[in-house]
């Protein structure tokens, strides 16, 4: 069981590695490498090795990847992509299972019932593909809003829409109604809802009267995401999904001084148990399962690609204020996964059990709608968002923080050389040098997460932690790195009498502090472009150098800046442009 363990984590996670070398879509790798791992070669059948606990794993690792979506969901976020998400909200859920229920009635030749069951299960789109998805992609701020929204809003819905439909298809008694069902459905789904807003209200609360102690506080709330979706799930099942998201919701925007901590912490715990879940499922991948997928399958699968969820997104988006090109961005992007999978699988067994005809088509079927739309969406998302002119491109800028000589001499050489270049700084008067070089800049704190929700940090390739103070330079860096990545971020030399420690790279060969790169600039000192060729190899070029010059970046012709520090020295070949930091020569 441990080596099974071992290999589950190995996959999902190096899965996600090479996705983030090779830019392809991370949730394909890892439905490969789960496919690989069981039906192919073996290797892992959670029925065998997991057996009972297999469904309580994947459902309690379902809530906390819920509950971390939940704590991402800034109301901020609101601000572009509210009107949006409430229309697909009030009008996509109805029309979404309307068509879906026609697409499988129709398509895939499933009982009425059954179809509906399944139509509001497909409601959702699965926050655990898209966030890998929209990692990758640069979409104006208003799509990315709109489909992470949506994804974690619409899977509890999804879910109790199945919970609603099973109950009325199963109950056998002459009182049968709609309306009750409805109505108990309507209740436990609010009384999971304020278990949900209690538990967040709860714990910030706690957090900041410091009743639990640091230490404690993602145990804390860890345990209590378990313990609230098992309460709710108890009540009602699949009701947990609400209490979950709700409650990460609350939690997301009750910031106290540990809610940072928390996300990070739970991010790394969700990108861990996103990895598990969709190597184990897809593992579940049979040679029977995929038997059992019939042709006509397929028709279904065309009319979910590109009626059902175009239909719904353009009807829902309807005279609103969204641009006709992200709306049908939007409308293109659906991939389903981690809870379509597993609600559909519980409902399989549920009707399989009640004699439901035709229900062992649900299981091969909806991983036919997974595999489709993750290999569908997943590759083309960003063709798509090219073709339709909303793809922002690789980030190629550079974020300077702190406005002084140094930094707006060094961004207007970046410049020079054809990157963007914007400079920070809270004073408005030292930003006035960089604004005469027509630099962007941006006044205000970059720490602040205000300022952090307003500038797009995927824009820049590199952070460059610029200011006179050694200390807040290094808390910029320690700050931005689970935002940006600890490899885009640098700072100027420490001044080892007033600062011991330091958080990233340090700048140049020599790691001058920026008092020091400052005099050096009101000397006279300037920067340089040199192109690196055949004939003039960067041996030359070091050679030629004068001894107090410093190189300060490589740009290679794809545009990627490569900075040279105390601790890193760039490859340099032929075709690279050099940017050099030299004294004025002598008269």
């Amino acid at each position: 069981m441990l080596v099974k363990f071992a290999l589950i984590g190995l996959l999902g996670i190096g899965a996600q590695w090479i996705a983030w070398r090779t830019g392809k879509p991370a949730i394909a790798l890892m439905l490969i490498a789960g496919v690989l791992a069981g039906p192919v070669t073996g290797l892992i059948d959670p029925q065998r090795d997991f057996g009972a606990l297999q469904q309580p794993i994947i459902k309690l690792a379902v809530a906390v990847i819920l509950f971390e979506g939940g704590l991402s969901l800034n109301f901020r976020d609101l601000r572009h992509a509210g009107p949006a998400v409430l229309r697909l909200v009030v009008i996509g859920v109805p029309v979404g299972l309307v068509l879906g229920t026609g697409a499988a009635f129709f398509g895939a030749g499933l009982p009425l019932g059954i179809s509906a069951l399944f139509g509001g299960i497909l409601v959702v789109t699965g926050p655990t593909v898209i966030g890998p998805m929209l990692r990758s992609l640069r979409v104006p701020a208003r799509v990315r809003d709109t489909l992470k929204w949506e994804g974690i809003v619409n899977d509890p819905i999804g879910a109790l829409l199945a919970v609603a439909i099973y109950a009325y298809i199963t109950y056998i008694g002459p009182d049968r109604s709609a309306i009750a069902i409805g109505l108990d459905v309507a209740a436990a789904t609010l009384i999971a809802g304020a278990i949900g807003v209690g538990l967040g209200f709860g714990l910030t609360t706690a957090f900041r009267r410091a009743y639990i102690p640091e230490y404690l506080k993602a145990p804390s709330v860890l345990v209590a995401v378990i313990a609230g979706f098992v309460a709710a799930d108890l009540i009602k099942h699949e009701t947990g999904l609400i209490t979950v998201t709700l409650m990460g919701v609350v939690m997301g925007n009750r910031q106290t001084q540990s809610t940072a901590a928390l996300k990070h912490f739970k991010e790394d715990l969700a990108v861990l148990l996103i990895s598990g879940v969709f190597v184990i499922l897809s593992a579940t991948l049979q040679w029977e399962v995929v038997e059992r997928f019939q042709a006509r399958f397929l028709i279904f699968l065309f009319l979910l690609l590109f009626v059902v969820r175009p239909v719904t997104v353009l009807a829902s988006l309807a005279f609103s204020r969204m641009p006709w090109r992200e709306r049908l961005f939007v409308a293109w992007i659906a991939p389903r996964g981690v809870v379509a999978i597993a609600v559909t699988s519980l409902f399989a067994l549920r009707l399989e059990d009640f004699g439901m005809k035709d229900a062992d088509a649900l299981v091969p079927l909806v991983f036919g709608v997974v595999v489709a739309t993750i290999f569908a969406h997943g590759f083309s998302a960003g063709w798509v968002a090219r073709r339709l002119g909303i793809d922002k491109g690789k980030g190629e800028g550079v974020l300077l923080v702190g406005a002084n000589a140094f930094t707006t001499a060094l961004g207007g050489a970046l410049q020079k050389m054809g990157l963007t270049v914007m400079i920070a700084d809270t004073a408005k008067f030292a930003l006035r040098a960089a604004r005469k070089q027509s630099l962007d800049v941006h006044q205000g704190d970059i720490l602040d997460e205000v300022t952090q929700d307003t500038l797009d940090m995927q824009q820049f390739q590199h952070v460059i932690a610029a200011t006179d103070n050694d200390s807040y330079n290094s808390l910029v860096c320690a700050d931005l790195g689970p935002e940006v990545g600890q490899d885009k971020l640098t700072q100027t030399g420490v001044d080892e009498t007033r600062l011991s420690r330091r958080r990233a790279r340090m700048l140049l060969e020599g790691g001058e502090t920026v008092d020091e790169l400052q005099v050096r600039v009101a000397a006279g000192w300037a920067f340089g472009r040199t192109r690196i060729t055949s004939v003039f190899p960067y041996e030359a070029y070091r050679a030629r150098l004068a001894p107090e010059a410093e190189p300060v970046a490589v740009m290679k012709p794809d545009r990627r800046l490569l900075l040279f520090s105390t601790t890193q020295r760039p490859v340099v070949e032929p075709g690279d442009t050099m940017l050099t930091f030299a004294p004025p020569e002598p008269v």
